[in-house]
């Protein structure tokens, strides 16, 4: 049997593609592509058309069939391409039986969800660490986000079940485990937020080394995940963040609910109670209406939070968003910003190496070169060791993006 899922996008789509595999499978089908695509920026959309265009031509005579949320918000588009033999929705992907449907689009309203079914897997393919969704869609509306339309609205997986799935992934071998959704600091399971979440796994999982959080909202952090941060260190010390901007009317247009001084304040917090912590960050160039002067106030924000691993997205103006009605920036500005914000992010990483030289760090081998220390920095290992092996390994130099082991 071939079943092929190519994944764009982010951790959440990197684990609901094991349950594609596996309802593609029980659907009975063979020789298929299944393309999960990423909708958050139409560089992501442009990627995703042409890998369905080049999986044709290498596989004539496979289905190829599209999912994710670029096909959720992008239906008829994906549709009409003639390469493409079904596009299924965001929902209906992780139930087989629309995958055993012959109709061209078994897309439904995804605002229409309301509850989050449980979805266990037994690994990742290919990854010495585990993703465990515990949350699904968003219930804010920023003004440049697509992803609420290919997601919906927010819903949460029953904590039971959310430490089932983590315990059977620890028996399976896997010695770290991230928590991932669409945003996450939202979970809530009645009365259980993610920080009691997050504890509670560290107590009924002991055999679990590593737990770490994808990106979360700074602003929604509530007491018992500050608490775990702070006393847990079996909570890795890495937080990415969804800040977007570092100016206030840049984040007022955009329809988030922090300031740039709320940014500075939780990093400054969490680095008073967990020093070894380290951030990265999301954060967008030349969204409508920035200036060079609320621009500098972005790239001065590095510096202020201590941020070392940026994610930067050009400003990408996706359709049927407030965002794409405000005045645009020019391009070339756009893109100009963009290369800026990488080569401070570059330069804050490089010396945050720095500092790592002559330490020992516990890493995490995610192949038989690659490792990952607790803080996520990337590690060249000297020899090869078996993929999820955790090692305590002296830094000898680095490179500008990674660490080299002794």
């Amino acid at each position: 049997m071939s079943i092929d899922v190519v994944t764009f996008g982010c951790r959440l789509n990197t684990f609901e593609s094991e349950v594609i595999r596996r309802e593609v499978g029980a659907a009975g089908l063979d020789e298929v592509v299944v393309v999960n695509t990423c909708a958050v920026t139409a560089e992501a959309v442009r990627q995703a058309r042409q890998s369905i265009r080049r999986i044709r031509r290498e596989r004539p005579n496979a289905r190829i069939l599209v999912t994710g949320c670029a096909a959720q918000t992008e239906a008829a588009r994906f549709a009409a391409m003639l390469e493409v033999d079904r596009v299924v929705g965001n929902e209906e992907k992780l139930d087989a039986r629309f995958w055993r449907s012959r109709e061209k689009l078994a897309v439904a309203d995804i605002m229409a969800v309301k509850e989050m079914r449980s979805q266990r897997i037994d690994a990742i393919e290919g990854r010495a660490r585990a993703f465990v969704q515990v949350q699904n869609g968003c219930d804010h509306r920023c003004t440049f986000c697509i992803i609420p339309f290919g997601r919906g609205n927010s819903r949460s997986l029953g904590a039971d079940d959310v430490v089932a799935q983590v315990r059977r992934l620890a028996g399976n071998g896997y010695r770290e485990v991230v928590l991932t959704g669409v945003d996450i600091t939202s979970y809530g399971d009645g009365d259980t937020r993610l920080g009691a979440l997050v504890k509670r796994i560290l107590r009924a999982v002991p055999e679990l080394a590593r737990l770490r959080l994808s990106s979360i909202d700074s602003v929604e952090a509530d007491r018992d995940l500050i608490d775990a941060l702070a006393n847990e260190q079996r909570l890795m010390p890495h937080l990415h963040l969804s800040l977007q901007a570092g100016d206030d009317l840049v984040l007022k247009r955009m329809k988030r609910r922090h300031s740039r001084q709320d940014a500075i304040e939780f990093c400054r917090q969490v680095r008073r109670l967990r020093p070894d912590v380290a951030f990265g960050a999301d954060i967008i160039a030349g969204f409508p209406t920035e200036s060079e002067a609320m621009f500098a106030r972005s790239l001065d924000l590095i510096d202020e939070c201590g941020l070392t691993q940026l994610h930067v997205f050009p400003f990408s103006p996706r359709p049927g968003t407030p965002a794409a009605r405000m005045p645009q920036v020019d391009r070339t500005v756009v893109k100009e910003r963009a290369r800026r914000l990488r080569e401070k992010g570059e330069a804050a990483l490089a010396s945050h190496l720095d500092g790592e030289i002559g330490a020992r760090r516990r890493v995490l081998a995610e192949s038989h070169a690659l490792g990952r220390t607790e803080q996520f920095l990337a590690v060249r290992l000297n020899a090869p060791v078996e993929p999820g092996v955790i090692l305590d390994l002296d830094i000898a130099a680095h490179d500008g993006r990674q660490l080299l082991a002794a």
